[in-house]
């Protein structure tokens, strides 16, 4: 992703609906893991998610391939490394918990990554994933943040176990807003990496979280979620 669009992301990502649900969904997917320990945050950018890590009592360190965003991450106060998620200056085996959302689909080689992921878990570590998915809903907001693929559920799980990683857990969300997404994608010129006028980002922020209580996570969304560990 452009330096600019990194910029905007982290203007916008502690208000805007689409980011802030995703921090939820990663507090309530931490409370299942066991005793905190020592955690990697790929793609950070300025470390909201990283920021839900050190909250939830992880060791957690924030890596990003762009300077700015792991300079806004140290203003934040948290541990950040500017690394490419393919050559991560870490240790085998060396943390026990990896998130990496919106990473793979911005690199070629994705490959290369989730060996990465999986080079550096400790046995029996996790790993939470999150991607952009269907290539149906490509458009010119994926050319513009610098996308090189939006992911099946086949194609997702195919490159995280070809790392040698266990997929534990796969499922879609932003389920209900798709066909919304769907049609403004259609006609959208650029990146959506914008401010929303706060009574649509809070109405937008409404329908998105009632996807926790419906059961909606094997149908087509606008992302995907995996959850995989190292070993079975």
């Amino acid at each position: 992703m452009e330096t600019s669009e990194i910029r905007r992301l982290i203007a916008l990502e502690d208000t805007h609906w689409w980011y802030r649900e995703r921090r939820a969904i990663l507090r309530r997917e931490l409370r299942g893991l066991g005793r905190p320990g020592r955690a990697l945050d790929i793609g950070a950018a300025g470390g909201g998610n990283t920021r839900v890590l050190v909250e939830a009592g992880w060791d957690a360190t924030a890596t990003d391939s762009c300077e700015s965003a792991v300079e806004t991450a140290r203003r934040r106060g948290l541990k950040a490394v500017h690394a490419d998620a393919r050559a991560l200056p870490f240790e085998q085996g060396s943390v026990d918990l990896v998130t990496a959302f919106d990473v793979l689909e911005h690199i070629r080689e994705d490959d290369l990554v989730t060996t990465e992921i999986a080079r550096v878990l400790a046995p029996g570590g996790r790993a939470l994933i999150a991607v952009p998915c269907d290539m149906a809903l490509w458009s010119e907001h994926d050319d513009a943040v610098g996308h090189i693929r939006r992911y099946g559920r086949d194609s997702l799980t195919v490159v995280v176990e070809q790392a040698g990683l266990s997929v534990d857990r796969l499922w879609s969300w932003n389920v209900l807003l798709r066909p919304l997404v769907a049609r403004h994608r259609r006609s959208s010129k650029g990146s959506d990496l914008r401010r929303t006028p706060f009574l649509v980002n809070a109405g937008l922020s409404v329908v998105v979280r009632a996807e926790r209580y419906l059961p909606v996570r094997s149908l087509k969304g606008v992302s995907l979620f995996l959850w995989a560990r190292l070993g079975r």
